[in-house]
């Protein structure tokens, strides 16, 4: 979804320098071991890549939108809102994307094993939920904020507050990666990950923005996430070959 490609009779020029992270950035550590020594190999698209399984409206259940509702009880921490758009370099909407996200609990915890840190596991909170855009590239999700969570890169190293984010396109092939941050967070300066995008107004499309017209009043807070798939404003991914 981010290589340069020619689409309704438009050219996309490649994202400039410093928007996407690069493999390798000592400072993140773990891209030591698994950053690719080699020039990659470009394979040609056969069939099974173009014309493999894609995701839609079929993975997406009537809850997997709002995860304060998935369980028989309501999740602790605050609730929010987290809504925005899919576009292309040019502005047009991409409708029919499948969205999924995952995220830490309120408490900065994960629902998985490999999570071992003091923190307590929230029985009605599982951190996964998906959408589809519509027709105008509109998404949203109803979620808990969480928690930040230590990750032992480096000494006293935490992670700032942040969901995932993960986007099928039109084929199998497609999918793109990113991010979402909150204002303000102070751990911003500290975190490696955040700042292995080099070009800083890159790195501010990673941070969300609160809206207040879309708060609800006695509810949830709402912050704004946009994504841009490609051009000179394209939001940072995380593999961008």
């Amino acid at each position: 979804m981010t290589t340069p490609r020619t689409a309704a009779g438009l050219h996309y020029a490649p994202d400039p320098a410093g928007t996407h992270p690069p493999h390798l950035f000592p400072d993140y550590r773990s891209t030591i071991a698994r950053a690719p020594r080699l020039a990659p190999v470009d394979l040609a698209q056969r069939l099974t890549e173009v014309t493999g399984p894609v995701f839609g409206a079929e993975r997406v259940g009537e809850l997997d939108h709002d995860l304060t509702r998935q369980h028989d009880g309501e999740p602790l921490g605050q609730r929010i809102v987290v809504f925005g758009r899919v576009l292309e370099a040019d502005d047009r909407p991409v409708p029919n994307t499948l969205i999924e996200i995952w995220q830490a609990n309120a408490a900065g915890r994960y629902l998985h094993h490999g999570d071992r840190w003091p923190a307590p596991l929230d029985p009605h909170f599982t951190g996964l939920g998906r959408t589809l855009t519509d027709q105008d590239g509109h998404y949203r999700f109803v979620t808990i904020r969480p928690g930040a969570y230590p990750w032992g890169n480096h000494d006293n190293a935490w992670r700032p507050a942040h969901i995932h984010f993960s986007l099928f396109g039109r084929a199998f092939t497609q999918r793109l990666v990113t991010q979402m941050y909150f204002p303000d967070d102070p751990l911003f300066e500290f975190d490696p990950i955040f700042n292995s995008v080099r070009d800083e107004q890159a790195r501010s499309r990673l941070v969300s923005t609160f809206s207040l017209a879309h708060t609800e009043p006695s509810w949830a807070l709402a912050f704004q996430f946009d994504i841009r798939l490609r051009g000179p404003a394209a939001t940072p991914v995380e593999d961008d070959t």
